[in-house]
């Protein structure tokens, strides 16, 4: 009886512990993440190239403007950390260097990227991350 009862207690210890490093470890991941594409992005010029990307193509011009239209209250998240952990979360950090890659590499087209990323979020996600990206992108 006494085996059981420290057997249970470490099965809890173990999965308060597991849930602890899952939460905080991906929160910590996103910050990191959105720390380290930010900087490098900015440092690199790579930002300003975006913009002129998106301002040239008139399908990415008015994807992005709908971001002005969406009333902010009723986003899920609202901040570039929540919105890399919920991109982690639902999609995962292998596929999206999965399409980072094909992208780059011309093996995937942007309409392909956002059908497999918009199939794995909701609207109101969606809508969050162009806001986000807008906001980026135009301050």
């Amino acid at each position: 009886m006494r085996f059981i009862k420290f057997l249970v207690v470490i099965v809890i210890f173990l999965g308060l512990v597991g849930y602890g490093v899952l939460h905080f470890g991906t929160k910590f991941a996103s910050e990191k993440i959105v720390d380290t594409l930010s900087t490098e992005l900015e440092n690199s010029g790579q930002m300003d190239e975006i913009k002129n990307t998106i301002e040239n193509d008139p399908q990415l011009k008015a994807y992005m403007e709908e971001a002005q239209t969406v009333d902010r209250s009723t986003l899920p998240f609202t901040t570039k950390e929540e919105a890399t952990k919920v991109l982690i979360q639902k999609v995962g950090i292998t596929e999206l260097n999965d399409i980072r890659v094909k992208l780059q590499d011309g093996s995937m087209t942007q309409e392909e990227a956002l059908q497999k990323v918009e199939g794995k979020l909701s609207d109101d996600e969606i809508a969050a991350l162009k806001v986000i990206v807008y906001e980026k992108l135009y301050q």
